[in-house]
């Protein structure tokens, strides 16, 4: 069901992941404060950053989710990555995650951008009823970003998740319906300055 499928604006565009990505990608991740809140840091080494590409890559071939590079349109640069995920296909769900944004671009417009984006595909475009949206319990920034895009907070997941050092972090589910995306859509529309940034183009992979 997931195809591999250009989604942009005016101002980002949401790239299939490839391996011609590695060193961007690795150059866009490698801040430690960007993983503080995660399992471990996915950019720390060249060779960690390559595994877990292919991984992705490896998904994306069985169909089984979209890894995206977040590329900044005025600079062509690549200041981050997101997924589409954990595909439901009797139950209509997905997961957005395994997001981060580079330093620079954070609290900026990427994140509603490609939120935007992903969430027009998922509810227009592949027809979902539900989707997820997971971070850290600690993650109070994560928590307020995807709260003021729409995401309806339903609690906290108790030991979700499993680090490689062994411990078990909680996790703050929040979930965006289909009956609630014309509201959240008109929500993220005004967070930018003109309408026409948030048109979306979708185009198979190139």
């Amino acid at each position: 069901m997931f195809k591999p499928q250009i989604l942009q604006s005016q101002l980002i565009k949401l790239v299939p992941m490839t391996m011609r990505y590695l060193d961007a990608y690795r150059a866009a991740g490698n801040f430690p404060e960007i993983w503080q809140h995660m399992s471990m840091n996915r950019c720390e080494t060249k060779e960690i950053a390559r595994n877990w590409m292919l991984e992705a890559i490896n998904e994306m071939e069985l169909g089984q989710q979209i890894a995206f590079v977040t590329v900044d349109k005025k600079s062509n640069q690549v200041i981050g990555s997101t997924r589409l995920f954990r595909l439901n296909k009797k139950d209509k769900s997905l997961e957005i995650g395994h997001t981060f944004i580079t330093p620079k671009f954070q609290r900026s417009y990427v994140n509603s951008h490609a939120k935007y984006l992903m969430l027009q595909y998922a509810f227009e475009i592949l027809n979902m009823v539900r989707v997820e949206i997971c971070t850290n319990e600690t993650n109070q920034q994560s928590r307020t970003a995807i709260t003021r895009i729409g995401g309806h907070f339903e609690g906290i997941l108790r030991k979700h998740r499993r680090s490689p050092n062994g411990e078990y972090r909680n996790t703050a589910l929040f979930s965006i319906t289909n009956d609630e995306w014309p509201k959240v859509k008109e929500k993220l529309l005004k967070t930018a300055t003109q309408k026409q940034e948030f048109e979306v183009t979708i185009s198979k992979r190139g």
